[in-house]
């Protein structure tokens, strides 16, 4: 197979491995298997009664629930099928001595970083959905996704000796800038869907008929919660999930402001596609973050909130790191 396009596929399958991840956790599926790699010690979802019967028998302080089993089953074997499409990528340029010694090289980045990503899938089931660990998680599938994708178009521009855009310092500066921005604002994402922060406030523009409504920032951003508690449906109180969801909602300002300001910077430059399809991109994640609160979090408008968060910071990353 051509490794141009198994990259390219492994790339869009990447959005459905995220897109997957997001279900499981908002429909509170994330201990839906409470051990890993299995399924309360089975290889795939325990059906028959018999095998319903033993799953209990195995993890009684975790009730099977078979609506929760299938989104964590199904994420699971998703994610393992990416590992293997990134390792067949890995095979396919080390094979080919003509590629460019330093895409070879950051597919091996991609596959080191990727068996990370397994250790955080373990790691947010033997820890409880522990906040800390479930954030890193979901920020590790952004950036494998960001990988694949400025690989696929580093392999494309070697193959067809593409010539490059040339972006000045000042113009890659901006670009940079704006990666970081949005980076911390997709931790602030991670951080109140983790903290089942998402509903704190029940309307828009206001936060429950506030302006600013008295919120515990200390208590919302300490990283040191205890590990061993059962994180799921989180474990804070009501003004600290107040900070965290704030903090997002404001963060979303920032980022608003500043993505407009780069966009306008970008056409003015004569990348006039380039800067409408950032605005464009900018524009539909806005409005799915103020559906989630209009709305009540419906599950779907929650996805693909998470899904333009990638859209966006994939596409970033693609203008800064792709020469």
């Amino acid at each position: 197979m051509n490794v141009r396009i198994l990259t390219l596929f492994s790339g869009m399958f990447a959005f459905v491995v995220v897109a997957l991840g997001a279900w499981t956790r908002l429909a509170d599926a994330g201990l839906g298997c409470p051990d890993w790699p299995g399924c309360y010690g089975f290889v795939t979802i325990p059906l028959s009664p018999e095998e319903i019967l033993e799953a209990n028998k195995r993890f009684p302080e975790t009730p099977y629930e078979l609506g929760k089993a299938i989104p964590e089953v199904i994420h699971r074997f998703f994610a393992a099928s990416l590992g293997l499409l990134i390792i067949g990528i890995c095979i396919l340029l080390t094979n080919q001595k003509k590629e460019n010694k330093k895409i070879i090289l950051f597919s091996y980045f991609l596959l080191a970083w990727v068996c990370l990503q397994g250790l955080f899938g373990y790691l947010t089931v033997s820890l409880k959905l522990w906040p800390q660990v479930v954030t890193a998680h979901l920020i590790a599938g952004f950036f494998t996704t960001i990988m694949l994708w400025v690989l696929y178009f580093r392999i494309k521009d070697f193959e067809l000796q593409r010539q490059k855009w040339n972006f000045s310092s000042h113009f890659l500066f901006l670009l940079s800038l704006g990666i970081f921005l949005v980076t911390l604002q997709i931790f602030l994402g991670a951080w109140t869907s983790t903290n089942y922060a998402a509903l704190s406030c029940s309307d828009f523009p206001l936060c429950n008929g506030e302006i600013m409504p008295d919120a515990n920032f200390s208590g919302g951003f300490d990283f040191a919660q205890p590990i061993g508690a059962n994180f799921l449906g989180g474990q804070l109180d009501h003004e600290s999930r107040l900070a965290i969801h704030l903090s997002h909602r404001y963060g979303a300002l920032i980022i608003f402001l500043y993505l407009s300001f780069l966009a306008a910077v970008i056409y003015k430059s004569g990348y006039s596609k380039i800067s409408l399809l950032l605005i464009g991109l900018l524009f539909f994640q806005i409005t799915l973050g103020i559906s989630n609160v209009v709305f009540h979090l419906p599950l779907l408008v929650a996805v693909g909130h998470n899904i333009g968060g990638l859209f966006l910071i994939t596409y970033l990353s693609v203008l800064r790191f792709r020469e």
